[in-house]
């Protein structure tokens, strides 16, 4: 018995120091991926079962009722910064600066978290194949299915991932605040211009969300230096 009592205490303090040294990895196991992922996963529930949420409607009749040539403008204009013909040009461009600075473990993850969420947006769209809204109320015609948003999926992984890559770094809370209101920005334009749900949207954040900080907590392991800024120890915070 008291071998027992001794291999039990023994393993207590073994989870403890274990609590102690990766609580941060923890928190943010709970708070970064298994929670927008089982939100996500409750969304996904309901559009497949239902169609959708009731808000989805009382939300886009929100935005026809205020739009403006000037907001239109403002939208069309994120819908092609935000889109596939320059987003991964602007990403290049961050990445070759990254490079150039020695953080390459930091410009590989922000090509992954923007290759991956592309891919797993396009596998989720085949799976779920919910239509968009009615083209006779949007403002643009997008091909495709709705759910989730690529757009705002794609966004979301690039301001994520800016946050991530920066966050340690004098720079981290101004990067957090630009990349989080254009992330929001491009999601919001998508409902502005009809082309998808807003629980599509919400989709997208929440998966790009789960995926990003996944993919963080895998590469952080093999790569420490992804943990402080990407000019190294003297601008990490």
């Amino acid at each position: 018995m008291s071998g027992l009592h001794l291999r039990w205490h023994f393993t207590r303090q073994e989870l403890w120091a274990f609590l102690r040294t990766n609580w941060r990895a923890l928190l943010l196991l709970l708070i970064g991926v298994l929670a927008p992922l089982l939100l996500f996963l409750e969304l996904a529930e309901d559009v497949f079962r239902d169609g959708g949420f009731p808000w989805d409607s009382s939300i886009l009749a929100w935005y026809r009722a205020h739009r403006t040539p000037e907001l239109t403008a403002i939208a069309n204009a994120l819908a092609v910064v935000g889109g596939f013909a320059v987003l991964p040009f602007v990403t290049a461009l961050i990445v070759f600066l990254l490079a150039r600075v020695g953080a390459k473990a930091h410009g590989w993850f922000l090509i992954l978290a923007l290759a991956g969420a592309a891919f797993l947006n396009v596998v989720a769209k085949l799976v779920f194949q919910r239509a968009r809204p009615d083209i006779l109320e949007a403002l643009v015609r997008e091909p495709g299915f709705s759910f989730p948003s690529g757009h705002a999926m794609s966004n979301a992984a690039f301001g994520f991932a800016l946050i991530v890559v920066f966050w340690r770094s004098r720079a981290g809370w101004p990067v957090a605040v630009v990349a989080g209101l254009w992330a929001v920005a491009v999601g919001a334009s998508r409902n502005y211009l009809g082309v998808h749900y807003p629980s599509d949207v919400l989709a997208g954040f929440l998966a790009s969300a789960a995926w990003v900080a996944g993919l963080y907590l895998l590469m952080s392991r093999r790569w420490p230096g992804l943990r402080k800024s990407p000019k190294g120890e003297r601008d990490t915070r």
